[in-house]
């Protein structure tokens, strides 16, 4: 529970226990509009502000960029300065995952993170492919939309709450798949 809503909640349901063991009658009634009131107090306390925000990995893209980074650097990743721009992206490789990572931002505004799978055959991101389609399927109970579905040049979209998931197998020159978490912006 929220610690604003859980005090607010403490303060007035202390009140009304206190007034009715004074002998109190008429406002055993208002017991449940107190409690109802409480409770819609809290539930506003804990929603304010809180703004739900896509994830990536278990970790919410509403965080600022810095602590997103560190977050992945304290998972194992790291960064490849050559390859990052200090003003709009940082890319991070892992020793044990066979792809890298691209955030893109703009100042602490987290805009998409984008997964650069690095395989050496084409049935190889194929298969990748409709592994990670399925999974994303399965974890958000919704179908994609495929505007191209061929051997060796596929996409499924996936829209969330908050953001858009593409998969895209490309594999034109050289075998590659991308996974791409976007959020949403607000539109101004």
């Amino acid at each position: 529970m929220c610690q604003i809503g859980t005090s607010i909640y403490d303060t007035l349901l202390m009140k009304t226990i206190s007034m009715l063991h004074n002998g109190a009658q008429w406002l055993k009634g208002l017991r449940i509009l107190v409690v109802t009131a409480t409770t819609a107090i809290l539930v506003a306390a804990c929603g304010a502000g809180s703004g739900k925000s896509m994830k990536y990995g278990g970790l919410s893209m509403g965080l600022p960029v810095p602590q997103f980074v560190d977050s992945l650097l304290a998972q194992g990743f790291s960064i490849d300065s050559a390859a990052s721009d200090s003003g709009q992206t940082v890319v991070l490789m892992h020793p044990q995952k066979n792809y890298r990572l691209l955030l893109g931002f703009q100042g602490d505004d987290l805009l998409v993170v984008q997964e650069n799978y690095q395989l050496s055959t084409n049935d190889s991101t194929r298969n990748l492919w409709q592994e990670k389609r399925d999974a994303l399927e399965k974890e958000l109970g919704a179908w994609p939309d495929c505007p191209k579905l061929g051997d060796d040049h596929k996409i499924a979209n996936f829209e969330t709450e908050d953001g858009f998931i593409s998969v895209v197998l490309e594999n034109t020159y050289t075998p590659t798949l991308q996974v791409s978490y976007k959020k949403k912006t607000a539109k101004k």
